[in-house]
């Protein structure tokens, strides 16, 4: 297969202009470490962002970074932690999960719109996406958002291909608002509840004033009793006082344990990269619902699945890991997952079961119509990635 890896814009767009004219399917690639998510798809070749590469803006007194598609989502960071800031919704290292190797890159981060525990608090990936360059399916560039947290100029393009995993155009470029590393974290673990505990208790730590920046529940596994994790941060004496707090608080629910950043922050890496169903051979779905609905769901999938949970996000995530099997429990999850607003996706499981079953969460008739339309108003030839979200889109 030829994998075109162009080291501009202009040498993009001309390929893109070339594939539209002979309707030829192009793949949508950066660093690969997502090439196992999604419907399997058969490309006539492969369009890389990995000759697009450096960081074309840095304003650290602006808290603003721009930098090409290509860019190794590392290189960001490191440049950003050099200056005591961070991308603040924690973007998650999914490599070991999905089983992939290469570079995550900041496009690829952005197509995917990849979120970690600090969602929560900071908001996802497209919350922090203020600007993108890309190239729709004609091969035209196309500019969206800017590089200062208030422009505001234009349609907002960045919000619909922040997810879009590739589908509707070739990002070559995008600008992130950023934030100052705290000064201190901390995490208060809770020992030993069940699940619908563990929910009440990260509610009512959630909808305190304390400023809690993570909420994850690790259920009992393996010989291992549960996990109930809270995790604050900012200025020292502040997050002493919220974990004296919160310890008050939760006193009804065992008051819990402090763990310092070192030891919190392997916890939560754990949580961020799915790092309990990194080794097993189960396919993985991911369950956005609201934590007020979390357990129950959790409850109806454990008595017709024989299944694994994580729950992030307060509850309102919830990781869950099935034999790849049959359908790997669509069946039974969709017949779970019916609220508006929730959605369940089938992350990872073997090429053959992606190809039978809907992966991303089925949409009624009129949001299709609505997003066929939007695929044939950015990509009216269907080259890019065509029906890895969607058949037929």
């Amino acid at each position: 297969m030829v994998t075109h890896r162009p080291a501009n814009e202009q040498e993009a767009a001309a390929v893109i202009a070339a594939a539209s004219g002979q309707r030829t399917p192009l793949g949508v690639t950066g660093g690969g470490t997502k090439a196992a998510a999604g419907r399997p798809v058969t490309h006539a070749a492969t369009l890389s962002s990995k000759g697009l590469t450096g960081i074309t803006l840095y304003e650290p007194a602006e808290l603003v970074i721009a930098a090409r598609a290509g860019t190794s989502l590392a290189e960001v960071e490191r440049t950003l932690a050099a200056n005591g800031q961070e991308l603040s919704f924690e973007p998650p290292d999914l490599r070991p999960l999905l089983g992939t190797e290469g570079e995550p890159t900041v496009g690829g981060l952005s197509a995917a719109n990849l979120s970690g525990p600090r969602r929560i608090m900071a908001g996802a990936c497209r919350d922090s996406l203020i600007g993108v360059r890309a190239i729709n399916g004609r091969g035209e560039i196309v500019k969206s958002g800017g590089r200062v947290m208030k422009n505001v100029t234009g349609l907002d393009l960045v919000k619909l291909l922040a997810g879009s995993w590739g589908t509707l155009a070739f990002l070559t470029e995008v600008t992130f608002k950023v934030l100052p590393q705290p000064e201190r974290r901390a995490t208060l673990v809770l020992h030993g509840l069940d699940d619908e505990r563990a929910i009440a208790a990260l509610s009512a730590a959630l909808g305190s004033p304390f400023e809690v920046s993570g909420a994850a529940h690790l259920p009992a596994v393996d010989g291992r009793n549960a996990r109930t994790l809270l995790r604050t941060e900012g200025f020292a004496f502040s997050v002493d006082y919220r974990l004296k707090s919160l310890q008050a608080l939760l006193k009804p629910f065992g008051g819990g344990e402090v763990l310092d950043d070192v030891a919190g922050a392997a916890l939560w890496r754990d949580v961020r990269d799915v790092a309990p169903f990194m080794r097993s051979g189960d396919a993985v779905w991911r369950i956005s619902t609201a934590p007020s609905r979390g357990a129950g769901i959790a409850a109806a999938l454990s008595r017709s699945l024989d299944c694994r949970l994580i729950y992030d996000w307060g509850g309102g995530l919830i990781w869950v890991s099935v034999p790849a099997e049959g359908d790997a429990g669509a069946a039974a999850i969709r017949a779970v997952v019916t609220t508006p607003g929730d959605h369940a996706t089938l992350l990872r499981a073997p090429a053959a079961i992606r190809a039978t079953v809907v992966v991303f969460h089925p949409i009624a008739a009129p949001l299709m119509r609505l997003s066929q339309d939007i695929k044939q108003a950015f990509d009216p030839e269907g080259i890019f990635e065509p029906g890895r979200m969607y058949d037929g889109v």
